[in-house]
C-alpha cells in the first residue's frame, strides 16, 4: 500500500514540475512594474528580469537608487521615483506607466516596497511607528494595486505581492506581522475576485534574508533607541536584563540571515513568467522547513516552540 502512496505522490510532483516549467510566450514584449528597487529584492529582481529581456519599469524611492540601477542594466529598463505613502506619487507613477504600456496593458505588478520597525516588543513602539509601517506595507500596497489594476486587467497579467513568513505566523514585531497578515488577506481576496478576468495573484513569503531591512548595525541602533524612548513604567515592567537578553537574541538572529537573495527573486520571476504560477511561494529554507510547518501546529504547541527560549520580564508572574 505504501508503495502505491509513494508512487502517487511522486507522480503528483512530476506533474507539478511539468506544469510549472511551461513559460509564457513573448516575454520580451511584456512590461513589469516593480516597487522598492533601490536595494534588496526589488533591485535584484529588476536586474534579473532585464537580463531575461522583459521591459522593466522600476520604481525607486530616491534618485540615487534609480541611477545605481540604471548603471547596472540595459537601456530597456526605465525608472520612476515613487513614494507609496503619497496618493499624488502613486497617481503620477500610474500615468507614467500608462504612457509606456499603451493598449497592451501591464503584464506584471510586483509590490515589493516595505519597511520594518525596530526589532522590539509591541509595547515599546510609539503609535507613529505603527502608522509608518502600515502606510508602506499595507495601505500603500493596496492603493498602488487598485490604481494599476485596470492596466493589469487589460493585459490579463500578474500581481505579485511580497508578504513574509511573519504573515503566516506572528511571534514578534506586532506591527510588521499585522501589516503582512493584511497583505495575505488582501491578496487572497483579490485573487478570488479577479479569477474570471484572467489575472493571477501570487504571494511571496520570504524567511530571513540580509537586506537593508535587516542591516545589523542599523537594526541594533534602532532597537537601542526604541528602548531609550520607552516610558519608565514599561522599562520597570521588563527590566534592563530582559532588554539585554532580547538585544543579544536579535543580534544572533540577524547574523543568521541568508545572503542568497535569489531564493526570493527566483520565486518572483517564476510567478511572472510561468504559465501556471503558484498561489504562494515560501522563499528560504527557514520558511519552508520551520516557520510554515510551524504555522499548521496547534497554537499552544507553536507558542511553546517559539517562546521557550525567551527571557522573562522583571515583573513576570
Amino acid at each position: 500500500m505504501w508503495l502505491y502512496v509513494a508512487a502517487l505522490v511522486g507522480l503528483w510532483y512530476l506533474l507539478r514540475w511539468y506544469r510549472e516549467k511551461q513559460v509564457v510566450s513573448h516575454l520580451r514584449d511584456k512590461y513589469v512594474f516593480i516597487t522598492g528597487c533601490d536595494s534588496g529584492f526589488g533591485h535584484l529582481l529588476a536586474r534579473q528580469l532585464d537580463l531575461r529581456g522583459l521591459r522593466v519599469l522600476a520604481a525607486c524611492l530616491t534618485e540615487k537608487g534609480a541611477q545605481q540601477l540604471r548603471d547596472q542594466t540595459s537601456d530597456r529598463l526605465e525608472t520612476v521615483i515613487l513614494d507609496v505613502t503619497k496618493t499624488e506619487s502613486i497617481s503620477a507613477a500610474t500615468q507614467w506607466v500608462k504612457e509606456r504600456v499603451g493598449d497592451r496593458g501591464l503584464w506584471g505588478l510586483v509590490n515589493n516596497a516595505g519597511i520594518f520597525h525596530p526589532h522590539c516588543c509591541s509595547e515599546w513602539l510609539k503609535m507613529e511607528a505603527y502608522m509608518d509601517v502600515f502606510k508602506v506595507n499595507l495601505t500603500g500596497l493596496i492603493e498602488l494595486t487598485l490604481s494599476m489594476l485596470p492596466l493589469v486587467r487589460r493585459a490579463r497579467g500578474r500581481i505579485v505581492n511580497v508578504s513574509s513568513v511573519l504573515g503566516r505566523i506572528a511571534f514578534f514585531g506586532g506591527v510588521y506581522c499585522s501589516s503582512k497578515y493584511g497583505v495575505e488577506a488582501f491578496s487572497d481576496t483579490l485573487r478570488r475576485e479577479l479569477q474570471h478576468f484572467g489575472v493571477k495573484i501570487s504571494i511571496v513569503e520570504p524567511g530571513y534574508f540580509r537586506t537593508g531591512m535587516t542591516d545589523l548595525q542599523e537594526c541594533l541602533e534602532k532597537l537601542k533607541q526604541a528602548w531609550e524612548e520607552v516610558p519608565a513604567h514599561i522599562k520597570e515592567a521588563y527590566g534592563q536584563q530582559f532588554f539585554e537578553a532580547h538585544y543579544n537574541g536579535v543580534k544572533q538572529g540577524l547574523l543568521t540571515c541568508s545572503t542568497n537573495l535569489n531564493l526570493v527573486t527566483d520565486c518572483m520571476e517564476h510567478a511572472l513568467t510561468s504559465v501556471h504560477p503558484r498561489t504562494r511561494y515560501s522563499a528560504g529554507w527557514d520558511s519552508q522547513f520551520f516557520f510554515i510547518p510551524l504555522s499548521y501546529l496547534p497554537t499552544s504547541l507553536s507558542d511553546y516552540i517559539l517562546t521557550r527560549s525567551w527571557p522573562k520580564p522583571a515583573q513576570a508572574v
